[in-house]
């Protein structure tokens, strides 16, 4: 089965008419995506966007061949442009099938939002899922299919927990190309893009582009260990998120623990909290080796800082003297041991963590100490890992991987 994706953008394409952004500004030539739109063997369009004729052309297909057009969009989707020649567009209600004469079987996809989803089922058997915007699967297909589908196109990017529900239900599994649809100015153009889309598992491809079905495409790799650095309010802890929002199971591990009476305290944890998918579960603690020690879903550690903290108390690293009579020694001795545990694990394991040396001189002893300690930890579990960033007023740098 032969997929020609005539657009891959949102319903008002990218760049948005008169917007004046960043992302609009750059998403020209090659970067500019139109409408989203799919060609399927030259029989069956799903979604009718303006300019489809001229866009099959483009990427020297025809569209005197389709004898269905399928639509997605419950309203407000892209104009209708009907060229000559196409039959009516029209939708099959949610659990129909329908039978092409060119051999594909089609079948409507309840969503959890209004608009439909399409299940398409080539000759040769190949299928492929394909989502409308800013949808996930809904009802009957919580079960999920017998087995997965070879090819997924929808909204990862504003949508991510559709692909952890396909996952988990096993919609998804790790040779099924996901194709990023629908995408709009939330999100940058070009390789920052396909970073954060190998973060979910997924890829982009530019407009014009003719995939097969079913055929090996290499799935990009979440690497299994990351370390996401950066200041206050830098934004390491929602980068170090959305690289697991995709995830059907993740466990965030918060170092930072409760601080009673303290009510600003109390509302950072709660943003936090109200941010991350229902799905994740939360677990308090600072004893960290037990958990990269073990099985299970992803953990999400966050943050190192907030660890070395309580390793520092533990030590006496305030008081001078304890430090000086064993404190550092056993300071050390936790450091190894939960760099060794890092080294060790067999889990995907995104860390987070303050970066602080970066010129500013502490005005203590104690601040020093900790700035010291802090520098060290971060390069120790830096060197454990296949992927490095830094984040900076919400853009992530890539320093390894």
């Amino acid at each position: 089965m032969e997929l020609t994706l005539l657009g891959t953008g949102a319903p008002n394409g990218l760049p948005r008419p008169d917007c004046p952004c960043a992302a609009c500004a750059v998403s020209l030539g090659s970067r500019a995506r139109a409408a989203t739109a799919l060609l399927v063997d030259g029989a069956l369009l799903l979604d009718l966007t303006p300019g489809a004729a001229l866009a099959a052309a483009r990427a020297g297909h025809s569209l005197a061949g389709v004898r269905h057009v399928l639509l997605s969009h419950p309203h407000g989707g892209p104009a209708l442009e009907l060229p000559v020649g196409l039959p009516a567009a029209g939708r099959v209600p949610d659990g129909r099938e329908l039978a092409l004469i060119s051999g594909h079987r089609v079948r409507a996809v309840a969503m959890d939002s209004p608009g439909t989803g399409y299940e398409v089922t080539g000759p040769d058997g190949e299928r492929l899922l394909y989502l409308p915007p800013g949808s996930a699967p809904a009802g009957a297909e919580g079960n999920g299919p017998p087995t997965p589908y070879d090819m997924v196109l929808g909204d990862v990017t504003g949508r991510p927990d559709a692909l952890a529900r396909l996952r988990a239900n096993g919609a998804v599994g790790p040779t099924t190309d996901v194709i990023a649809v629908h995408l709009d100015h939330d999100v940058p153009p070009g390789a920052e893009l396909q970073r954060q889309l190998a973060a979910s598992g997924a890829r982009a491809v530019p407009d014009g582009t003719t995939v097969v079905v079913g055929e090996y495409h290499a799935v990009p790799d979440l690497p299994r260990r990351t370390l996401v650095l950066g200041g206050a309010r830098s934004g390491k802890s929602f980068e170090a998120e959305r690289r697991l929002a995709a995830f059907p199971e993740v466990v965030y591990v918060a170092t930072g623990g409760s601080r009673d009476g303290d009510a600003e305290w109390a509302a950072r944890v709660s943003t936090h909290r109200e941010r991350r998918p229902g799905s994740w579960r939360t677990v308090e603690t600072c004893d960290l080796v037990p958990l990269l020690a073990g099985d299970g879903p992803p953990l999400l550690i966050d943050c190192l800082a907030l660890w070395l903290t309580d390793a520092m108390d533990r030590a006496g690293a305030w008081d001078d003297a304890r430090w000086a009579r064993g404190g550092e020694r056993e300071l050390q001795e936790r450091m190894g041991a939960l760099v060794a545990a890092v080294r060790a694990t067999r889990r995907t394991v995104v860390a987070v963590s303050n970066e602080v040396g970066s010129g500013v001189v502490p005005a203590t002893a104690s601040g020093r100490r900790f700035r010291d300690e802090l520098g060290r930890l971060n390069a120790k579990v830096a060197g454990e890992c296949e992927q490095v960033l830094l984040v900076v007023a919400g853009q992530a740098l890539l320093l390894r991987g």
